[in-house]
């Protein structure tokens, strides 16, 4: 898997969310259109765990979670960055999605869980805060960010 086709595989994504509101509607959406065991989740979950063991997703390591931003806010992206994450039974750092952020979970061992949410999508709306917490597991999450915007707590 090229970093390339990972780029194209998240842009046949990204293309049917531009403009959308990130709200439940959309959560709603991705989960009956592109869930679980679609062609497009397996796709973007295959993709994710080829680019890890080539090593150019999740190349950085810190606090036990394993991360990397792919791909920075593009138009060929439509104004989405692109980051991944691998994590085994852990709260990540708390921050807060300006502009929302929409979640890939995808379990790689037990029945892991993101925020309590299982395989799936997960879309926070504009303004929402979390600990970004795997359980029951480890798991990758793909995270979709408008513009790119995060705010880490300090």
């Amino acid at each position: 898997m090229s970093k390339e086709a990972f780029h194209q595989i998240v842009a046949d994504v990204t293309t049917q969310l531009a403009g959308r509101p990130l709200d439940d509607e959309l959560d709603r959406w991705l989960n009956t259109v592109h869930g679980a065991g679609s062609p497009a989740f397996e796709r973007l979950k295959q993709a994710c765990i080829e680019g890890v063991a080539e090593g150019w997703l999740c190349e950085r390591e810190g606090g036990g979670i394993k991360y990397g931003r792919a791909f920075k806010a593009e138009d060929a992206l439509h104004r989405f960055s692109v980051d991944v994450v691998d994590m085994k039974d852990i709260a990540g750092p708390h921050h807060t999605h300006p502009n929302g952020e929409i979640d890939l979970i995808m379990p790689l061992e037990g029945d892991a869980t993101f925020d309590g949410r299982p395989a799936g999508w997960c879309v926070y709306p504009p303004g929402t805060a979390h600990h970004p917490t795997v359980a029951h597991g480890r798991a990758l999450v793909l995270y979709l960010l408008p513009e790119g915007q995060i705010q880490f707590s300090k």
